[in-house]
């Protein structure tokens, strides 16, 4: 019976994609990055919110997801909630520098949440917030392409990654981050 128990565990955990072995040294509010106004963006400031961390660029395929991070964004904000956009190159499709992006983001997009400087993702080189959901989460919170979106609850852990080709607006997302606004 026991042995059963334990399988049926693990298997609820592999589904629902709990990292029970996770032992979180740090928590998403011990980092801090550059944002792409070159303020600091220190996520002690963000504590008790919910987060969705979005590596982006702007020769994607994808780049019009900005839309929908914006229209998610301005839906869930006021309930404790959070977009970071994470301009990369890791994928060979961002412009040269921040000043351009911000620009691209704003005039195209309307883009208000936050931004930061240009930062690989993956890899050794990629920034330590990405090493951090890595350790903690697994290899799906490696973006494996620009759009990959990681889900930080309240508790300023990892609850959940999504693919490039998942819509920010889809109910997949919009679920998973009104059950981390509870």
């Amino acid at each position: 019976m026991k042995k059963i128990v334990i399988l049926l565990v693990a298997i609820f955990m592999f589904f629902n994609k709990i990292n029970a072995l996770a032992e979180y040294d740090k928590l998403i509010y011990d980092f801090k990055i550059d944002s792409i106004t070159g303020e600091v963006i220190n996520f002690k400031d963000y504590k008790n919110k919910s987060i969705l961390l979005v590596n982006t660029a702007s020769y994607c395929g994808f780049t019009n997801q900005y839309n929908d991070l914006q229209k998610l964004w301005e839906r869930y904000r006021e309930e404790g909630f959070v977009v970071i956009g994470v301009p990369s190159n890791s994928f060979n499709q961002e412009k040269d520098n921040e000043k351009e992006i911000k620009n691209f983001c704003e005039v195209n997009f309307k883009i208000n949440f936050p931004l930061t400087s240009i930062y690989n993702v993956k890899g050794e080189k990629a920034h330590e917030i990405y090493k951090w959901a890595k350790k903690n989460y697994g290899k799906s919170a490696i973006p494996k392409w620009n759009f990959h979106k990681i889900l930080i609850d309240k508790n300023g852990k990892v609850v959940d990654t999504f693919v490039s080709f998942t819509n920010p607006l889809s109910s997949k997302i919009t679920k998973a981050i009104e059950k981390t606004l509870k």
